[in-house]
This record gives structure tokens, C-alpha cells and sequence, in this order.
């Protein structure tokens, strides 16, 4: 990481920095790069990718209907229906 590379990146966001901010942020991205390029070099031929870094299965709750929906309930106090739907401002011409 470089200042050029630091200073097109806070453009882009449109962040202004202090010269202490963009020492400590040049020192981060520096580390952050670095551990990619570290973690880039290891070989990983051969490994199947992961799901969860952990060998478990994800418990998962039942795939059920909790409660009943009262479509007349929550349209009676729209605005405006019309056959069942909610009728809505128009706002792209």
C-alpha cells in the first residue's frame, strides 16, 4: 500500500484524512495487504471448501406456519385499497 494508492482511495470515498489518520491507515492496509498476499502463497490444491470452519451440522427449526395472516385486519386500515391491494402513489413518471 502506497500513498498514491491511499490518496485515490480517500478521494473515492470521500474521506479527509489527518496526516496521523493516514499514517495509521497506510500502517492497517499495509498489514491487511500483506496477510492476503501470505494467505495467497499457501497451497490450497486439493482442499475442498468449507461450509463452517467448524464440523457440525446447523440445527435448523421446523419450516411452519407460526400464525395466521388477517389480509381484511390490515387492510382496513390502509389508506387506500382497491380488490384486495394496497393502492400506492405513483413516483416514477
Amino acid at each position: 500500500m502506497d500513498r498514491q494508492t491511499l490518496d485515490r482511495l480517500t478521494r473515492l470515498s470521500q474521506l479527509q484524512l489527518s496526516a496521523e489518520e493516514e499514517r495509521l491507515v497506510l500502517d492497517d492496509l499495509g498489514h491487511i495487504v500483506a496477510l492476503i498476499d501470505e494467505m495467497r502463497a499457501i497451497d490450497t490444491d486439493g482442499v475442498e471448501p468449507l461450509t463452517h470452519p467448524l464440523d457440525m451440522d446447523q440445527p435448523l427449526r421446523r419450516d411452519a406456519v407460526t400464525e395466521a395472516v388477517d389480509r381484511a385486519r390490515f387492510l382496513a386500515v390502509a389508506p387506500l385499497t382497491r380488490d384486495g391491494l394496497y393502492l400506492v402513489p405513483k413516483v416514477v413518471e
